[in-house]
C-alpha cells in the first residue's frame, strides 16, 4: 500500500514533528495548575470539596440533564447505573460486543450477563434493529418486565455505547427497548460532547454514564460521571456511591451495601479546568477531521465520519481499510514509521471470560472487527 508512506508525512505534518506522535494524549492549557494548587492548599484532596460539586452542576449543564453524580471512573459508573435502573445477580444486558471490555466488565462486575448484538456500519455502535430482531425471537414480556425465552432470566437493560464519539440511533434504539420496558443505560464514556438530533449524549437514555481516563476528551487522570435525569435515580446514586452512608452528626450508619466510589477533589479540580476548554477541543478535533476526511478521500482510504442528525466529538479518529490483510499492513507500517495506530477492539466473544454469552450472527461487528483503525487524533496545537 504505496500510500502509507503518504499518510505518515501528512499525519506528522498535522503535528509539526518528526518524533513519535501518540494516539491521544491530554492538553493542560487552562486552570488546572491553579485549580490543583487551591485544592491542595484548601486541604480537601479527598471525595469531598467545593471541586467535586462544580465539576457535578458543570455536567449538568454540559450534558443538559438535571442530576450528575461524580464517580472514580466510568466502569464504576456503569456498574453502579445498572444497579439504579433495577439490574438484579442473575439478569442479563444487552449491549454490544464491539465495544472496549470495560462495558461488559461493569454489567459482569453488577452479577449480571453481557448478551451480546449486533452493531450498525454507520455508527459502529449497537443496532436497533439488531435489538429488535432478538426481542422478537427470544423477548418475554411480563408483568415485571422483559425476560429471555432461551435462557429464562430477565433483561434487566440495554447498554448501548457510543463508539469513539460517534452516536448510535438513540431514538429507534430507545423505542425498541421501551416497547419491551427495558432501561436504556447510555454507554457513553468516549462521547463527551457528542450530539444527536441536538441533545448531547448522555441525556437519552434513562441514565448516562461518562469517563475521564487519561487518554478521554477531557480528562482529570481518572474519574467519570453519572448522569440522569430522574433526580430520585440520581440522589440514589450519589448515596450508593458514598458507601450509602446515612447523614448523622457522628454516627456512622448505613443501611445498604454501597461503594466507594465518589471522585476525589483533586481529580475534580483537574476535571472543571478541562471542561472550562471543551468547546475549544471539540472545534480544534473537528478541524483535524475535516483535514483528515479531505486528505483520505484522494489517497482511498475511508475517513470515518458523523452520521446525519448527529456531532460527533471526533475522540478518536479512524480509517477503514479494505480487509484484514490492509488493515495489518496499515497498523505495522504506521507504527514502524514512528504513528502511533491501533485497531478497534477484538469482539467481547472472543475474550475467554465472555466466550459463552448468548450472541447473534454479528455480520457488522465482525466486518468492521478486521477492518478499522485509530489514527493519531490529540488536541493540536495551531
Amino acid at each position: 500500500m504505496a500510500a502509507i508512506n503518504s499518510v505518515v508525512s501528512f499525519i506528522k505534518a498535522q503535528y509539526k514533528t518528526e518524533n513519535f506522535i501518540p494516539l491521544h494524549v491530554p492538553h493542560f492549557g487552562g486552570n488546572e495548575k491553579k485549580y490543583l494548587l487551591e485544592t491542595i492548599d484548601s486541604t480537601f484532596v479527598s471525595s469531598v470539596g467545593a471541586y467535586v460539586d462544580q465539576f457535578e452542576l458543570m455536567m449538568q449543564a454540559i450534558t443538559q440533564t438535571q442530576k450528575t453524580v461524580a464517580v472514580v471512573n466510568g466502569t464504576a459508573g456503569i456498574q453502579v447505573a445498572l444497579r439504579l435502573v433495577g439490574v438484579k445477580a442473575g439478569d442479563e444486558v444487552l449491549t454490544q460486543a464491539l465495544t472496549f471490555v470495560a462495558t461488559a466488565n461493569a454489567i459482569a462486575y453488577q452479577n449480571a450477563t453481557p448478551v451480546f448484538l449486533d452493531v450498525d456500519l454507520d455508527t459502529m455502535g449497537l443496532s436497533p434493529k439488531a435489538i429488535a430482531s432478538f426481542l422478537e425471537e427470544f423477548g418475554d414480556l411480563r408483568e415485571d418486565g422483559c425476560y429471555n425465552k432461551k435462557t429464562g432470566n430477565k433483561i434487566g437493560a440495554c447498554v448501548p455505547m457510543h463508539t469513539f464519539g460517534f452516536p448510535v440511533h438513540l431514538d429507534e434504539l430507545i423505542a425498541v427497548c421501551d416497547a419491551w420496558r427495558i432501561p436504556v443505560v447510555e454507554d457513553a464514556a468516549e462521547s463527551l460532547g457528542s450530539e444527536y438530533k441536538g441533545k448531547p449524549t448522555g441525556s437519552l437514555g434513562k441514565v448516562g454514564v461518562f469517563s475521564f481516563n487519561g487518554n478521554k476528551i477531557v480528562t482529570c487522570g481518572g474519574g467519570g460521571a453519572i448522569v440522569t435525569n430522574d433526580i430520585a435515580i440520581g440522589e440514589k446514586g450519589k448515596y450508593l456511591t458514598t458507601t450509602a452512608k446515612i447523614p448523622h452528626p457522628y454516627e456512622y450508619v448505613h443501611d445498604e451495601m454501597g461503594y466507594n466510589f465518589r471522585m476525589p477533589n483533586l481529580n475534580a479540580a483537574l476535571a472543571c479546568a478541562q471542561l472550562e476548554q471543551l468547546e475549544g477541543f471539540l472545534e480544534n478535533k473537528r478541524r483535524l477531521a475535516k483535514e483528515y476526511q479531505s486528505f483520505f478521500s484522494t489517497n482511498g482510504i475511508k475517513f470515518r465520519t458523523e452520521t446525519p442528525d448527529t456531532k460527533a466529538n471526533y475522540w478518536l479518529m479512524c480509517v477503514e481499510l479494505e480487509n484484514k490483510a490492509e488493515r495489518d499492513l496499515f497498523l505495522e507500517r504506521t507504527n514502524a514509521n514512528g504513528v502511533m495506530t491501533r485497531p478497534i477492539w477484538q469482539l467481547m466473544y472472543r475474550l475467554p471470560m465472555y466466550a459463552n454469552c448468548q450472541k447473534d450472527e454479528q455480520i457488522n461487528a465482525e466486518f468492521l472487527e478486521e477492518r478499522i483503525v485509530n489514527i493519531p487524533s490529540s488536541f493540536r496545537k495551531i
